[in-house]
């Protein structure tokens, strides 16, 4: 009964999170009213609650509910009723100064360069707030790059924005000269060994250096106590073993 009642809840919540607000999740339906089913999951795992839906969990809930209030065409879904959806539409009037979206780390220098453009979705998908971009960034960055669109630049370049809900706009694509973000971080200088430190290739017929040889060699240098050991062995006269005389009994 318990299990039930679970069900019957998750499907109030995916019939107002697809049916009549998805802008408030994040959410932007295609024309036909579908969204990926892993972004639906992705947005309800933000949800407090709701952690714990799966793809499994609503194949369930379509198999226990005969009227179940969403329909599944491949990874896609969608709410079966969509009257209240709210339609895709220009947004002539009432736009913001400014709007936000998030793009991947990795990918910040490219779009620096080449502008914002769509990435699995159709357009490129902004928000009326950071808090909002910040939320669907990071469902593909755990740290993604906030970037603050300018409005009035992208119109004035012929870029058409349209509403999607009160909560988010949508836009084929963002010039480069349109936004501004953080800078891109400062690469860290490769370490360079002493020169100390670099082996000297030995190659043929060159010749290098010794300095603690050189040292020793040179008249004034220290020397080792085992080498004027051996250049007094070698620089003084050999001792000659002396005869025994013969004994006077024996002669």
């Amino acid at each position: 009964m318990a299990h039930a009642q679970t069900l019957q809840k998750l499907a109030k919540m995916l019939a107002y999170v697809l049916g009549r607000r998805p802008d408030e999740f994040g959410l932007v339906p295609d024309a036909h009213g579908f969204v990926r089913t892993k972004d639906l999951l992705k947005a309800l795992s933000e949800e407090p609650g709701w952690k714990h839906v799966r793809q499994a969990t609503i194949n369930e809930l379509l198999l226990a509910l005969p009227a179940a209030p969403v329909e599944i065409d491949g990874k896609r879904i969608r709410a079966r009723t969509r009257q209240h959806l709210p339609a895709l539409q220009p947004a002539e009037t009432k736009l913001p100064k400014l709007l936000y979206t998030c793009v991947r780390r990795r990918a910040h220098g490219v779009v620096l360069q080449k502008g914002i453009r769509p990435g699995a979705h159709p357009h490129v998908i902004l928000a009326a707030s950071s808090e909002m971009a910040h939320r669907m960034g990071r469902r593909t960055d755990s740290d993604p790059v906030l970037l603050t669109v300018n409005t009035a630049a992208c119109r004035s370049r012929g870029i058409v924005f349209y509403r999607s809900g009160e909560l988010l706009y949508t836009a084929t694509h963002i010039p480069a000269a349109c936004f501004h973000g953080p800078p891109l971080p400062k690469e860290k200088a490769p370490h360079r060994p002493a020169a100390a430190d670099v082996a000297q290739p030995k190659e043929p017929g060159s010749f290098h250096l010794d300095l603690t040889r050189a040292a020793r060699n040179h008249p004034g240098g220290r020397k080792n106590p085992s080498e004027k050991g051996d250049q007094a062995h070698r620089g003084g006269k050999k001792r000659r073993k002396p005869k025994r005389r013969r004994p006077p009994w024996r002669a």
